[in-house]
């Protein structure tokens, strides 16, 4: 959307469009990754890892930052 990567949230006709989520590069990454997967913090912390050659302690406390934002959302499954 407009050049930007947007998760819209599914919802009934005519839904307003405050249930837009904006991805920042890395977000998306993860997205991407484990899209249609299983997912914890420690698989989250290892793609981290892996892209972009953080240290495991930063990379965990991050994969749970952002699991966490996803719950808050509401986008993932219980």
């Amino acid at each position: 959307m407009a050049g930007e990567h947007v998760v819209i949230m599914q919802g009934t006709f005519g839904s307003d469009l405050t249930r837009i989520i904006s991805l920042n590069a890395s977000a998306l990454y993860l997205w991407q990754a484990v899209e249609g997967k299983d997912f914890d913090t420690n698989i989250v912390a290892q793609l981290l890892t892996e892209e972009y050659g953080i240290d495991d302690q930063i990379a965990t406390t991050d994969a749970q930052r952002w699991i966490d934002k996803l719950a808050d959302c509401g986008l993932l499954e219980e």
